[in-house]
């Protein structure tokens, strides 16, 4: 793989189900482009979750504890 995963299991499906969420009440409640900017955002918190690595954490220095894997 060309990165290293950065996110562990338990956040993976938070970020997943908190994803998919956002982009639901997104489209429910807002219209137009903030709608469109919310459901853009919570694809990446989605995208994310699914790869098991977030850029944000990256820049940070973020790794895996090795010890810590589900």
């Amino acid at each position: 793989m060309f990165y290293v995963k950065n996110v562990p299991g338990w956040e993976r499906v938070v970020r997943i189900i908190l994803g998919i969420a956002g982009a639901v009440l997104s489209v429910i409640f807002w219209k137009g482009i903030i709608g469109v900017v919310g459901v853009v955002a919570a694809i990446g918190i989605v995208f994310s979750g699914v790869v098991g690595f977030c850029p944000a954490c990256a820049l940070v220095g973020r790794r895996l504890n090795k010890q810590a894997k589900l």
